[in-house]
């Protein structure tokens, strides 16, 4: 009995390591969000969020105009594009964990100053 308990108890601390576990959040998102997970994850921890929880902060017609560049193509916005027009996946470009290449990089070179993940 008392092996049994102590079991019990070694699964419970691992369980609560592991959901406790440090992830990544970018600074101008913890500012917002803090460590609610799921403001961001309306469809499960595990799930990627939706691009209706990213466009509750982030409004598409001011991210076309922060990312239009005059000296570029008009369809080189990737925020409004002659592919997908406002209509591509956050997620497809952007995540907040990990640094990811963004879908449209293997054929069209953004000219930013900096890429915001």
């Amino acid at each position: 009995m008392k092996t049994l308990k102590m079991m019990l108890a070694l699964g419970l601390l691992s369980l609560s390591i592991t959901s406790a576990q440090a992830v990544q959040i970018r600074d101008f998102h913890k500012d917002v969000i803090g460590r609610d997970c799921k403001a961001c994850h309306d469809h499960g921890i595990k799930q990627f969020p939706s691009d209706e929880a990213c466009l509750k902060c982030h409004n598409i017609d001011d991210l076309v105009k922060a990312s239009k560049r005059p000296e570029e193509d008009k369809w080189q916005n990737p925020h409004n594009n002659l592919h997908y027009g406002k209509d591509l996946p956050c997620q497809e470009c952007h995540a907040e964990h990990k640094t990811k290449k963004p879908l449209c990089s293997n054929c069209h070179t953004f000219k930013f100053d900096k890429h915001i993940d």
